[in-house]
């Protein structure tokens, strides 16, 4: 099962309110069960290098089925995944990716916000995944 468009767009829409309320702008993206992009968005004035990484952090999430922060802890020097940002054509591993569960627990997805410090990162993709 793969997130719906309507669902992506309840989740962007989610961020994008966060993100207005902590002063910050953000892109956005959603990508589905094949980590294949659904939804994205831009909002006005964000910075356009975040763009890819918003993505990439959507697809890290899947790929993993964790959050991009969890990920990048074991991805440490001396860690057990170190230099595993490099595979998958790059990952990033640092907070702001979170996997979409629907309500049995499947992962149908994942958004991934980028645009501010990895807190505020992180706290917008949050608010975009308890909003489904």
């Amino acid at each position: 099962m793969n997130i719906t468009l309507a669902q992506a767009e309840k989740l962007i829409s989610a961020a994008k309110e966060k993100a207005a309320a902590i002063d910050t702008k953000m892109n956005i993206a959603v990508v589905d069960g094949g980590a294949n992009l659904v939804a994205f968005a831009r909002m006005d004035g964000a910075w356009l290098g975040s763009l890819d990484i918003s993505i990439k952090k959507a697809k890290t999430a899947r790929f993993f089925d964790m959050n991009t922060g969890d990920l990048g802890q074991a991805s440490q020097p001396g860690g057990p995944l170190f230099n595993i940002e490099h595979s998958n054509l790059g990952l990033i591993t640092f907070p702001g990716g979170i996997p979409i569960k629907n309500a049995e627990g499947e992962v149908i997805g994942a958004i991934g916000v980028s645009g501010s410090s990895v807190e505020n990162d992180h706290t917008v993709a949050e608010a975009g995944v308890s909003a489904l």
